[in-house]
Order: structure tokens, then C-alpha cells, then sequence
């Protein structure tokens, strides 16, 4: 999920929801903007991914005695 806000010269600026990264500043068109967002590894889902990942293989482990 990002943020879209117009600037007062007609450019666009996105910032992510998720890791409040601003994803692009200053861009011409909305069509950059889906590409600018399409290409960013957000930090925080990343982590969210790995620790549900985690979580997951911890499920499928064996209980010991």
C-alpha cells in the first residue's frame, strides 16, 4: 500500500504504508510511479515474510522430550 500525493508543479510523490519509505519524489507521471512502486522490496514485509516463514518451520519440527 502506498501513499500518492500530487505536488503543487504536477509531479507525484509516493511514499509505502507499510516501512514509511518515501518510494519516489518529484516523478512526472503516474505510470513511473507504478514502476517505482512495483520494484520496491519493502523492509517490513520482508521481515513480516521471514518470521512467518520462521514460525511455520517451527510448527512442522518435532516436539522433543
Amino acid at each position: 500500500m502506498y501513499s500518492r500525493t500530487q505536488n503543487e508543479n504536477g509531479t507525484y510523490n509516493s511514499r509505502c504504508l507499510d516501512c514509511l519509505l518515501t518510494i519516489a519524489s518529484y516523478v512526472e507521471t503516474e505510470k513511473e510511479l507504478d514502476v517505482r512502486e512495483a520494484h520496491h522490496m519493502c523492509p517490513e514485509k520482508a521481515l513480516a515474510q521471514l518470521m512467518a516463514l520462521d514460525r511455520a518451520a517451527g510448527a512442522t519440527k518435532p516436539l522433543r522430550d
